[in-house]
């Protein structure tokens, strides 16, 4: 069955970096899209940032522009969200998102931009 691990998450000062990874398994990562999203207190989910499967274009959300990169490596089915310049508001929990015949959500992992 379709799984998806994140890791990677934590405490960091404003202005730091960190790396997310997601582990995928159960299907055939390398043809299909990946995405993160993250979710704070009272919201919905957001779309953070997506790689599309072979040609690996991506997107992101306006307000991680130029600070999140997207990567994945199809040889050890993961995806990667690299995060610098952190800021407060980017605090919330990421999640790795997959659709194969549905909707597929990691864990999650908790990320808090604070001094």
């Amino acid at each position: 069955q379709v799984q998806l691990v994140e890791s990677g998450g934590g405490l960091v000062q404003p202005g730091g970096s960190l790396r997310l990874s997601c582990k995928a398994s159960g299907f055939t990562f390398s043809y299909v899209p990946m995405s993160w999203y993250r979710q704070t207190p009272g919201n919905e989910r957001e779309l953070v940032a997506r790689i599309f499967d072979t040609i690996s274009s991506t997107t992101y959300a306006d307000d991680v522009k130029g600070r999140f990169a997207i990567s994945r490596d199809n040889a050890k089915n993961t995806v990667y969200l690299q995060m610098n310049s952190l800021k407060p508001d980017d605090t919330a929990v990421y999640y790795c998102y997959v659709w194969i015949r549905g909707d597929y959500w990691g864990q999650g992992t908790q990320v808090t931009v604070s001094s």
